[in-house]
């Protein structure tokens, strides 16, 4: 005879395990809640919403990363630092960088200051005549320019206007260009200098990445990177910042906007900054978005902004690229890598016109 089983009683062992996992799980729910509720609402503070349409598209004047990476801990050599592997290939940029003067500073803060900022500094930075790191906080690692502005977005056109105002003041004498960049911009410096080469610093001229929308004659990108000749800086310091009516007085607005008011009013002119084939040199992304078709919806704010007609795939980019944005960490390096290391065997990239005459006259653009 087969004895037939019944589940035993467990003095209510069971529903009290159920309690607690019913109890565990609300409890995970809940917390797991409140963080996509939270990480919602850092992603409303970077993208927009277009009216009558639940499609949110980035904000074109966010200054972070949707996904902040973390670059190395420790520091990265490359064999040209310790030993003469490329020694005599930068004859002609070491030439070039005492004719054309780039001061570089970088708009950082101090959450920035490790994990993006010295990246900068191990990288495309120290290529630059004079490099400065505008922060509101004193960091000796860089050094750090402590300026007299809080952090955060809303303050963005407030530090811009000091920490031009102060690379002006200190160094007019010392350069001929000055470059604002973000921490997590990439410039080829030497493809920078030899753009410029052509103008003459004594000129009112701002380059960069130029956008159609609130200025009538454009403005540039200020994730991309801008440059503004010694004399267009000069007007924007004594004729500009002085005056309400031509430069924005608060710390509100889009900091690139805002410049690119300002200069118009003034005088500064927004420059072509594409080579001879119509391609362009500054970038507002990182270069796959760039290089690779469609890989951009059409329907994107970029394609809107941009000021000339302008082409995804291979066709987007000159080759003497000079910036890109939203490069991680990590990715300078990788940038730093290919640009300046590595080389294809049995190739030999010629310089068709290695140093070009600077202009003489102050009539020259």
């Amino acid at each position: 005879m087969v004895q037939q089983r019944f589940p035993s009683f467990d003095g209510g062992r069971s529903g009290r395990r159920f309690v607690i996992t019913l109890s565990a799980g609300t409890v995970i729910g809940f917390l797991t809640a409140c963080l996509l509720f939270s990480s919602a609402g850092e992603i409303s503070n970077i993208f927009t919403r277009i009216p009558g349409s639940s499609a949110l598209i980035r904000d074109p004047h966010h200054y972070s990363e949707l996904e902040p990476e973390v670059g190395p801990d420790v520091e990265v050599k490359f064999h040209s630092d310790n030993e003469d592997f490329h020694k005599g290939e930068d004859k002609v940029a070491q030439v070039l960088a005492k004719k054309v003067r780039v001061l570089c500073w970088i708009m950082t803060g101090p959450k920035n200051h490790q994990s993006k900022a010295r990246h900068v500094k191990a990288t495309w930075g120290k290529r630059c005549n004079i490099l400065l790191f505008m922060s509101s906080a004193e960091d000796l690692s860089l050094p750090t320019v402590v300026l007299p502005v809080k952090e955060g977005r809303d303050n963005l056109w407030a530090k811009t206007k000091e920490a031009f105002k102060y690379a002006y003041e200190k160094y007019k004498d010392q350069v001929d260009w000055f470059m604002k960049a973000d921490d997590d911009t990439y410039v080829v410096v030497e493809n920078l200098r030899y753009m410029l080469s052509s103008y003459n610093p004594s000129m009112p001229l701002y380059f960069g990445c130029r956008f159609k929308p609130f200025v009538k004659q454009g403005y540039m990108s200020g994730g991309a990177g801008y440059v503004v000749s010694k004399e267009g800086l000069r007007k924007f310091v004594t004729e500009g910042l002085p005056d309400k009516t031509k430069c924005r007085a608060d710390n509100g607005g889009a900091e690139d906007v805002e410049m690119g008011k300002c200069l118009e009013k003034i005088g500064v002119r927004a420059m072509d900054t594409r080579d001879s084939h119509g391609r362009g040199r500054f970038f507002p992304f990182v270069p796959e978005h760039h290089l690779i078709p469609n890989h951009v919806d059409k329907n994107f704010w970029y394609w809107k902004y941009i000021y000339y007609d302008t082409k995804d795939g291979l066709d987007c980019c000159s080759d003497s690229a000079i910036s890109f944005h939203y490069v991680s960490p990590n990715m300078m390096y990788v940038l730093e890598y290919l640009i300046y290391h590595l080389r294809p065997y049995g190739i030999n990239h010629g310089l068709k016109n290695p140093l070009p005459e600077m202009p003489s006259t102050l009539t020259e653009y």
